[in-house]
């Protein structure tokens, strides 16, 4: 529990894996797992909801040619002169970040959750996540694993899963394109660093998200912080890791909405039905982009507890009033609307205000998840 990457005050992991004695989740999550022989994250047409949209002419402003991701919006709504503050200030804390983040945490904290300029995000989720100094420690390394051949078990599923992954986004919309080799890389490089891991198909649209931002040997470094000191065990077979949150979510859930809590209970709808895909992927495959983006800058400086609070947030807008009920009136009901979450609530001005004053802190989560625990291995 509170894992920290070297030190940093500035990650907090509580995913626990332990000797459950439990059945496995892996029938209901096999896909997101890639021991299948074929793919199963959903056809080109499901992938981000973008079936009920067609190509736009021109990129959005994150890349997006069309799809649910894209935003017709062509501008931020942040004022240029605040934009280009925001910027200077975060060029100084990252041209100075070992005094920022040992003196000055509260405000590195603060200023992600501002959100991180586009034109830093990349410097910063590297510096947040330490994957900088890891890279810097490991000289060569990327490359050398590269020039491996891989497993070709892991490498066939890796082959099927390119063409999935946000297929509407200009990086990734050719087959065999340069964002689907360097996801390949990546993937394959990741099977070799840690053949006892191997490939889950949930790292996939994680890595594309980072390749939209970095080269390919620095989306790998943060991938690998992403698995090992993040989402520790979320990615390994069984999926103890993510089961055991689920648990944590819903108990955690009693507290922030004792209603939506009851009515999810009352169907009987576990956890892993749908957080699964809203953790292993860090809601890439869920929220519209703005939103993903503050969601991730945050997750990177705060850890584990945003993924938390933000599941927390989309479940009591959702399902926490009775008026919100009356369409649930069954356990289809229920997962159609957590599958199809209204937008309102969804929008980076409203969600990331309410999960930045959701009081779900470290310590609760952390003090859960050693009850939850207990009773796993009971």
């Amino acid at each position: 529990v509170g894992v920290g990457v070297g030190g940093g005050p500035w990650l907090d992991t509580v995913s626990l894996v332990g000797p459950l004695d439990s059945v496995s989740m892996y029938d209901t999550t096999e896909s997101l797992l890639g021991a299948e022989e074929g793919s199963s994250l959903g056809s080109d047409s499901e992938v981000n909801g973008s079936s009920a949209s067609g190509r736009a002419h021109r990129a959005d402003r994150y890349g997006f040619l069309g799809g649910a991701q894209y935003s017709a919006s062509a501008d931020s709504n942040l004022p240029v002169n605040v934009a280009r503050q925001r910027e200077l200030k975060w060029l100084n804390m990252l041209n100075n970040w070992d005094k920022w983040v040992s003196r000055r945490f509260d405000k590195v904290k603060l200023r992600c959750r501002k959100g991180v300029p586009s034109s830093l995000r990349a410097k910063a989720w590297q510096q947040l996540s330490r994957s900088k100094h890891l890279m810097e420690q490991n000289p060569g390394k990327f490359e050398e694993l590269d020039r491996q051949q891989g497993d070709p078990k892991w490498l066939d599923i890796i082959e099927k899963d390119l063409h999935r992954q946000f297929p509407f986004h200009e990086m990734f919309t050719l087959r065999g394109g340069h964002g689907q080799q360097d996801l390949y890389r990546v993937l394959k490089v990741y099977t070799i660093y840690r053949p006892d891991e191997g490939y889950c198909q949930a790292q996939a649209p994680v890595a594309a998200v980072l390749l939209m931002h970095m080269p390919a040997e620095q989306a790998f470094w943060c991938l690998v912080q992403i698995c090992e000191k993040y989402l520790p065990g979320y990615y390994s077979a069984g999926l103890e890791a993510i089961q055991l949150d689920g648990e944590i979510l819903s108990a955690l859930l009693r507290r922030v909405s004792p209603l939506a809590h009851r009515h999810l209970r009352t169907f009987k709808l576990d956890p892993i039905l749908y957080m699964t895909e809203w953790f292993m992927c860090i809601f890439s495959r869920t929220l519209p982009w703005a939103s993903v983006l503050r969601v991730w800058d945050m997750f990177f400086c705060e850890g584990v507890k945003i993924i938390f609070r933000v599941g927390l947030v989309l479940l009591r807008e959702t399902l926490g009033s009775a008026e919100k009920l009356r369409d649930c009136q069954g356990m289809y009901e229920t997962m159609e609307q957590l599958r199809n979450i209204p937008p309102v609530y969804m929008q980076e001005d409203s969600l990331v205000p309410e999960v930045v004053s959701l009081t779900i802190t470290e310590a609760l989560i952390e003090r859960e998840s050693r009850v939850q625990l207990q009773r796993w291995r009971a």
